[in-house]
């Protein structure tokens, strides 16, 4: 009851652009249940936002560890590698 609680509080969150936030909540949600994957993508999603595209990618990761044919998970590493790279190559400019 307390995770489905804290899953509706952080996708209101995400809803009103609050991503911090809204980790905080799916965090809070992890620790009371590791099996759940929307958590995870939903956790991605916000990091992505944040521009913390490790951390979104190490969400997927763990996605695809449990479930590996979860669409959300794949986009979501993708394009968290695309703003990997993207930083990359903006270090290498300056």
């Amino acid at each position: 009851e307390k995770f489905k609680t804290l899953k509706n509080e952080g996708n209101d969150f995400v809803k009103k652009g609050k991503y911090e936030e809204a980790v905080n909540k799916y965090t809070e949600c992890m620790k009371l249940n590791t099996k759940e994957c929307t958590i995870y993508t939903n956790r991605a999603l916000c990091y992505l936002k944040l521009f913390k595209y490790e951390e979104a990618k190490q969400d997927c990761d763990h996605v695809l560890q449990i479930e590996d044919s979860n669409i959300k998970a794949f986009y979501r590493r993708a394009l968290a590698h695309k703003g990997l790279q993207v930083r990359k190559t903006e270090r290498g400019r300056y």
